[in-house]
């Protein structure tokens, strides 16, 4: 094994950075002549193009690349000739500085441009094009460059990454290094992106035992969070434990005694709370279920505030308690043009008699038209109306249904940075009836904050499809209000309209909602393209998406084609296929910007999805599964624009491109509540385990006009006959049916 080897040279370029990983494949030039340059591979994290690097590292060999060098480690040393300068300047290092910029202040100052910007930035002043506030911005971009580098340092002996090294020093300030030092398992409670597993590393690296009770805690309310984005709101007390002891690699005693820690104080950072819930595997049983505090808190509360609506003395429709339906039926039917069928006029008394009422039915069955009868005979008892969903494209869809203005639910909130909605049980919404469309999306949290924020005697209507996926978000509220115990009354619509027969769309989701197989032929918007090869089918679904459809049906690929895979691995997965979704669509172009970032490269023009929930962002925060189209890319500013589908411009540093993703192709769960012209839908056996019905449902139910289908028939009958195994971990059913001890409101 050969021995390690140090190598002086300049940065000249990064061909590739994995910003998650800190891998990265660089150009160096070591000064011998000839205009040769030196390949070096590994982790550079926080190199930047134009700087002298001192590396440590060993001599190797790639089959295709020929010689290069394997870095172990490196120290940097500020450029120390003009073209070094000028090029460590305009690489994109300082907010503020671009290459033109860079070219000025260079020319300016030569050699001592750096000493000048570290020493007497004020003296940038004199550079033409640079005002007093750029100047002001340039020197504070140098320092927190200075001080993120410090902490980059110390964090490339535990291999964490630039952009997460960033957002450590953004969080902690001068405090970063104590905090990786002496408490690294709080950056997985507090910093986006790192989880238990990275803290873990990096508590390894700095000496905390693996017994650490500290490290067992972490390591618990790791796996309580990993259950809660699996969607459970609990998790039975045995299955926690044996998840920790396999996670953590330590004794079983040991991890039972740190729970009772954690259950002893479940306010504190961490905290947990154990309650005895009804078993659902077995009716007379009970187990301990395990909460992380603000899960439990939402699910008491939830269940509190519906029970309070329900029988709260005060309505504010009352005055439909007395109405004479006949006429008012009749009313409505003069004004829409088609009258109700009989359990489409159940669902509206109900929804207009009740103070909370569910709605649902699968498509073609009448729940949009149903909603719009409720609202217009509310309308004309001058009823205040309120109309919401989770996501833009559905909130979008229910004001042209209804002709009134309808937001997200964390709009009509107005949800505040830090997640706190303005509206809640002491700023209630001012509103006698509240719709909320796409209810199989609202989640366990945002349907507590929705609940809380409306007032005594208001109404609530809720409608969805409880046969599609449940919610990204933890819990499976809808399902739970339809339980067999719940008091919550609700009208599920079955009868498919004879117009919505004549669609192949409707008819085949009918179908492979009943367990049978879809038909694929003679249809003129549903197909079937048969290719058994994972691989080959993922090119074809591309294909048929980014070409034939569009020319065929006259479609915008990036606006009116969505493709939905059913994972986001693999040959036919949402990650490849964007890729070569966005080669075809924005490919790269002379002249067009790009920004290269963990793997992805962003352009204008690229579709694009948000993959967290960010309430610091935008006018009321911006939310996981959020979809919009990349407007501006300013390599100076290092800034991207987003248009989202609710037509609001937002911005990103490019630190922060990690919170996106392309959307060229989503998985079908990011898919939920939205609508499209068009769904291609690659079906392969690459795919097996997350091959169910209700996966498949929810895809179809996806699209407006036309479905097209990729893939193997034998995929397409596994998807068909699977029933979704198991239900999530969820007491808000037995609550609301009185089975579990009322507590204290918390």
């Amino acid at each position: 094994m050969s021995s390690s080897t140090v190598v002086e040279g300049v940065l000249e370029r990064i061909t590739y950075a994995n910003e998650e990983t800190g891998y990265t494949v660089a150009r160096v030039d070591t000064g011998r002549g000839g205009g040769e340059l030196l390949t070096v591979v590994g982790s550079l994290l926080g190199a930047q193009v134009g700087e002298s690097l001192r590396m440590t590292g060993r001599w190797g060999s790639h089959p295709s690349y020929g010689r290069q060098f394997t870095v172990e480690n490196y120290t940097t040393v500020l450029p120390a000739t003009v073209q070094g300068i000028r090029r460590y300047l305009g690489s994109g290092l300082i907010k503020g500085i671009g290459p033109v910029t860079a070219d000025r202040i260079v020319e300016h100052f030569g050699l001592a441009t750096l000493e000048v910007i570290e020493e007497d930035p004020g003296r940038l002043i004199a550079v033409p094009g640079l005002g007093p506030k750029r100047t002001a911005r340039i020197a504070a971009a140098w320092e927190e460059q200075k001080a993120i580098k410090e902490v980059m340092v110390f964090l490339q002996s535990v291999e964490v990454s630039t952009s997460l090294a960033v957002r450590i020093y953004k969080k902690y300030g001068d405090a970063a290094i104590s905090v990786v030092k002496n408490r690294p398992y709080r950056l997985a409670a507090d910093v986006w992106g790192i989880g238990f597993l990275t803290a873990d590393r990096i508590a390894q690296a700095v000496g905390i035992p693996r017994d650490s009770p500290e490290r067992v805690k972490a390591g618990l309310a790791y796996a309580l969070s990993q259950a809660s984005d699996q969607g459970h709101c609990y998790l039975p007390e045995e299955r926690l434990i044996s998840d920790a002891v396999k996670l953590l690699q330590v004794d079983t005693g040991l991890v039972i005694d740190c729970l009772g820690e954690l259950a002893a104080q479940p306010e504190e950072a961490g905290g947990v709370v154990r309650e005895a819930v009804p078993d659902p595997e077995q009716p007379e049983g009970r187990v301990t279920a395990v909460y992380l505090l603000p899960f439990h808190r939402a699910e008491l509360s939830l269940a509190g505030q519906l029970r309070r609506l329900l029988r709260g003395p005060e309505d504010r429709l009352a005055a439909f308690g007395s109405v004479d339906w006949a006429a008012a039926l009749a009313w409505l039917a003069a004004r829409t043009g088609a009258a109700l069928a009989p359990e489409q006029e159940q669902a509206v008394r109900l929804a207009l008699t009740e103070r909370v009422a569910v709605l649902t039915g699968g498509p073609g069955c009448g729940k949009s038209f149903t909603v719009r009868s409720v609202v217009e005979l509310a309308r004309a008892k001058r009823a205040r109306v309120l109309l919401a969903a989770p996501t833009g494209r559905a909130a979008k869809r229910l004001a042209e249904l209804t002709g009134a203005e309808a937001k997200t639910v964390h709009r009509l909130l107005e949800l505040k940075p830090g997640g706190d909605a303005a509206f809640d049980r002491d700023r209630p919404l001012e509103a006698d009836l509240v719709v909320v469309d796409e209810a199989s999306m609202l989640d366990l949290l945002l349907a507590n904050k929705l609940v809380k924020a409306v007032p005594p005697g208001a109404h609530l209507l809720l409608v969805g499809d409880v046969d599609q996926l449940p919610s990204v978000g933890a819990g499976e509220v809808l399902r739970d209000l339809l339980s067999a115990d719940s008091p919550v009354p609700a009208v599920r619509l079955t009868r498919i309209f004879r117009q919505a027969q004549q669609s192949g769309v409707v008819t085949n989701a009918h179908r492979i909602n009943a367990g049978v197989p879809p038909l694929t032929q003679g249809l003129a918007d549903f197909f079937l393209f048969v290719e058994d090869d994972a691989e080959e089918a993922g090119k074809l679904a591309v294909d048929v998406a980014a070409r034939r459809v569009p020319a065929r049906f006259g479609l915008d690929p990036r606006r009116d084609v969505q493709v939905l895979t059913p994972m986001h691995r693999g040959p036919a997965g949402a990650g490849v296929l964007n890729g070569l979704l966005q080669q075809s669509i924005t490919p790269a172009r002379p002249g067009l910007p790009e920004k290269r970032f963990g793997g992805r490269v962003f352009r204008v023009g690229d579709k694009v999805t948000q993959i967290r929930n960010n309430y610091e962002r935008g006018a009321n925060g911006v939310f996981n599964g959020t979809v919009g189209v990349v407007t501006g890319l300013d390599l100076d500013e290092q800034r991207l624009t987003v248009r989202t589908d609710e037509d609001e411009e937002v911005g990103y540093d490019f630190g922060e491109l990690d919170e996106l993703a392309h959307a060229y192709a989503v998985t079908i769960h990011r898919s939920q509540g939205s609508e499209y012209p068009c769904v291609v839908i690659p079906v392969t056996t690459s795919a097996w385990m997350m091959l169910q019905r209700n996966l498949l449902y929810t895809a179809v139910t996806r699209a407006k006009r036309l479905v097209v289908l990729v893939g193997s028939r034998r995929a397409l009958g596994q998807a068909v006959r699977s029933v979704s195994a198991g239900r999530r971990h969820t007491a808000l059913d037995a609550r609301l049916a009185g089975l579990i001890p009322r507590r204290d409101r918390p």
